[in-house]
């Protein structure tokens, strides 16, 4: 039986990633400092699993939660395009000053093999697609060059300490539990949980803008194949975890009309500053280093996220007030 690590746990990848764990029939701790993360994405597994509640930044912290642990799947981070450009400081210290602590901690405590949530963000607003992992990164805000430092980092601690990692480049993941209430949050939770309430949802620009938009079942997977690949092809590799397709929002929305029953139509506001327009993966390294194959196409994956937003007795407001871009956020 391993011993899993997973940063982040009480978040929408976190918690889901804690759940495929404990399915696989090994042990989960779980860190998180409940700064964006909620107990209740944990309620039905917190008593399977070790939680500590801690920061990253908290080397002894990290020390004592690396202690004994098999893989280390880190997911912490401010998983927000927009609010790194507010706040470029706190961006770098959660988003690379965390991992480095980790990845020290990890180093010394003899893991195994450290797993990233790397993103798509790193990719930047060059027009080519789709994005392959050979391209050169073009990062445009703080979040995506926080993400590619750590990116650096992870190779420079295989290459110097001979600590195993791999980088999964998310595009867009979506899913159940994705919080539609913060400003920063994820442009298909807002839709459907405003779209359920009758309310009316915004798209900025023409809605020709298009994701590569990734149902979190498929995250999940990748991260679990990516605990057990063969080091000779994934250690110290960056791969795309994504579908190979996308989708743009006008399509997105009038799937989630048909889906919810909304009646109505969205409205238009004006482009925002710093949106990519287009985002689309080359999966082909990760098919063939990791084994990974997207299961879950967009239009299932909105139906199951819709589903689960359904079953909650209580639908959280999502947020109108944000006047920054939303939709150039990749990985939560």
């Amino acid at each position: 039986m391993a011993k899993y690590l997973i940063t982040g746990i009480a978040g929408f990848i976190g918690s889901s990633l804690a759940r495929a764990v404990l399915a696989q029939g090994d042990q989960v701790r779980g860190v998180d400092n409940l700064s964006t993360g909620k107990l209740e994405n944990l309620d039905d597994i917190s008593g399977r699993i070790d939680f500590q509640r801690a920061d990253i930044l908290d080397l002894a912290a990290m020390q004592t939660a690396c202690r004994g642990v098999d893989y280390v799947l880190h997911q912490a981070a401010v998983p927000s395009v927009p609010r790194s450009v507010l706040d470029p400081m706190e961006n770098n210290r959660s988003n690379l000053d965390g991992t480095l602590t980790l990845l020290l901690a990890a180093r010394d405590a003899g893991v195994k093999r450290v797993v990233f949530a790397a993103s798509s963000s790193v990719y930047g607003d060059t027009p080519v697609l789709p994005k392959r992992e050979d391209m050169p990164p073009r990062p445009v805000s703080p979040y995506a060059v926080a993400k590619l430092a750590s990116e650096y980092y992870m190779t420079s601690f295989y290459r110097c300490y001979g600590l195993e990692t791999v980088c999964l480049r998310y595009f867009n993941i979506f899913g159940p539990r994705q919080d539609p209430s913060s400003p920063y949050s994820g442009v298909l939770a807002k839709f459907i949980t405003q779209m359920l309430r009758g309310e009316t949802p915004t798209i900025f620009g023409d809605g020709k803008q298009s994701r590569d938009f990734t149902y979190i079942e498929n995250a999940v997977a990748a991260n679990l194949l990516a605990c057990h690949a063969p080091a000779n092809l994934v250690v110290g590799g960056v791969f795309n975890i994504a579908t190979g397709k996308r989708t743009d929002l006008n399509e997105a929305f009038q799937i989630l009309k048909r889906l919810t029953g909304f009646s109505g139509n969205a409205e238009y506001g004006p482009e925002r500053a710093g949106d990519v327009k287009h985002s689309l993966a080359d999966i082909t390294r990760a098919r063939e280093c990791l084994g990974y194959a997207p299961t879950v196409q967009f239009e299932e994956g909105l139906r199951l996220t819709l589903e689960w937003y359904r079953g909650n007795a209580s639908i959280p407001k999502a947020s109108q007030t944000s006047k920054i871009p939303e939709i150039v956020s990749s990985n939560s």
